[in-house]
Order: structure tokens, then sequence, then C-alpha cells
């Protein structure tokens, strides 16, 4: 088995003897026979005064020299590259530092890896086209309303539900701003770390993603992108939001001013009306709570560069 993981993390597994222990939450026992837990490392991450430059002469310089002022310049009639547009900021909105109230898009069923998420092969010639490669998000997931690949719906088409593809539905509601929430099975996003899985969804418009797991990678990468992850406390809650359902979040506000600890609970008023609350749990630290508050990572950088200038 490989797998990436931190040098504290792999020896805190060696001590324990087992790849499952988690040196956050799980106890040793000592020559004592006492339990105890591991405390986080603590130290300088990296060099205060920044990293020594070197032997200079090594490194040749620009040819031509760097022009900032250039214009880049892309065709509008290009299929394969338009200009990346920043996220938009998501706070404060009408209900302040929480989420405005999200539809759900669809309950996806069981595995969903990041092809299943944004697929590879010919749509990688899209890749510096978010437009164009967006509109294969999601396209081999299964509906868990029915067991459909690829089908979404609209219920606020006219007197019905209109049914389309996935992201045919999420474009419908970026074209009215209506900002989305998805909710998914067991360790969403699990495979390849590709960006455009979390970029997609965010461009359609998607906010919030419910799951029963996610992958690690993925997780973080939806962060980047302004996606709040949550988890549910209780597993069995997957089945308890359907598509159409509105999500307001409760908590994420004191999550975003600071208290990691914070739980966000999900308040669900469903299609006939009636309303449930719904508890769940969140990986957010400090550092990705910022990139919530600005929109995305990309913008969070911008701004600290714009601080410092």
């Amino acid at each position: 088995m490989n797998f990436l993981s931190s040098p504290e993390i792999v020896t805190a597994m060696a001590f324990a003897g087992r790849l499952s222990f988690n040196p956050m939450t799980d106890s040793l026992t000592d020559a004592n026979g006492k339990p105890f837990k591991f405390e986080p490392p603590t130290g300088i991450q990296l060099p205060q005064s920044g990293f020594t430059p070197g032997d200079l002469s090594y490194a040749p310089s620009p040819l031509p020299p760097p022009q900032p002022d250039t214009q880049v310049q892309i065709s509008p009639e290009s299929t394969r590259l338009e200009v990346l547009e920043a996220f938009p900021k998501e706070f404060p909105n009408s209900r302040g530092m929480e989420f405005p109230p999200l539809t759900t898009l669809m309950r996806v069923r069981g595995k969903c890896t990041t092809d299943h998420i944004s697929a590879a092969g010919p749509w990688l010639k899209f890749k510096g086209h978010l437009s164009n490669i967006s509109e294969n998000t999601l396209i081999t997931a299964v509906n868990d309303e029915g067991g459909e690949v690829n089908v979404a719906f609209d219920h606020s088409h006219g007197a019905g539900s209109a049914k389309d593809t996935i992201p045919a539905i999420g474009k419908r509601f970026k074209a009215r701003n209506q900002p989305w929430a998805l909710v998914v099975d067991e360790n969403y996003g699990e495979g390849s770390a590709r960006e455009h899985a979390a970029m997609q969804p965010r461009f359609l418009g998607c906010l919030l993603i419910v799951a029963r797991s996610f992958a690690r990678i993925h997780e973080t990468n939806l962060k980047k992108q302004g996606i709040v992850p949550v988890w549910f406390a209780d597993k069995s809650d997957y089945g308890r939001i359907d598509s159409g359902d509105v999500i307001e979040t409760e908590g994420l506000a004191n999550v975003l001013a600071g208290d990691t600890n914070a739980q966000i609970t999900l308040k669900v008023t469903k299609k006939d009306g009636s309303k449930v609350e719904i508890p769940t749990r969140h990986t957010l630290s400090a550092d990705q709570i910022k990139w919530v508050k600005a929109g995305s990572a990309l913008n969070y950088i911008k701004e600290q560069k714009a601080g410092t200038s």
C-alpha cells in the first residue's frame, strides 16, 4: 500500500503499529499500562528569514527579460482557452456570514471519483476553457433518486420538474444566480488530484457539498475553490436530503469567525414545506477559512499580495 503522509503522521503510526491510528483522537498505552495521547508537534515550519538563495550564478537570467505589462490575448472564438475569472466572494450576503439558501442539485449514489466529477480523455483538450470542460461535470454520476446516470431535476420549473443532464441543470441554476449544494456518498472525490473536479462545480454555482466521507486531497481542493465540504455527523442522514430541498447553514458564521470547533447544522426545508435539522462536522483549518471567506485560495493570495504591495 502506498500513500502520502507527513513525517509526523508516519512516526505516530509507527509507534501505534497500525495505519488506522489517528494521533489527534486515539490513545496509546505507556509502559505502566496507562493511556496517553501524543501532543501536536510544534516548531518553525519554514525559515523565518526565508531560504538562503545560494550561488545565483547557477541560475541564468531570464531571456528575454519578463515584461509584466504585456497583455495576454485570447481569441474569443477559441474553444480551448478562455480567461479564468475569479470566483466571487460569497460573504457577507443577505444572511450575513452564513450561506444564502442553497438548492440541492442532487444526491449522488455510491462511488464518485474525480473522473466521475470531471472526466478525462478527450475532455482534457478543454482544460484551459472552464466553460467548456464544465459540460462534463458529474456526467457519469448516479442519481440516487431513480438510479439514472447523468440525470438531474430542476424543481423550480413552472408547475413541474424539468429533467435534464447534470451539467445542464447546473447551468440553469447558474443562469438564475441560484447557488446550490450537492449530497454525496462515501469517499467522494477519490482518485486523481485533478483541480477541475473542484473548479467545475464551483464555476456552476456549488457552494456546499455534504458527504458521508471525503477523499482527503479532493476535500482540500474543494476548500481551495471556496466550496465548503461538510461530513454527516450521522451517515444515515444521507437519505434525508433530496433534490430540490433548500439548505440553510447555521453555525458557519461561527466557523468563519475563527471558531474551528463550531458545529455547522443544516436546516433543510423539504419540497413539501416540512423542515429537518441535520448536524454535520467539518475539517476547516484557520488558513482554509481564509480561502472560503475570500471566495478561493487564489483570491486570498491576491488580497494578501495587494495588501503588501
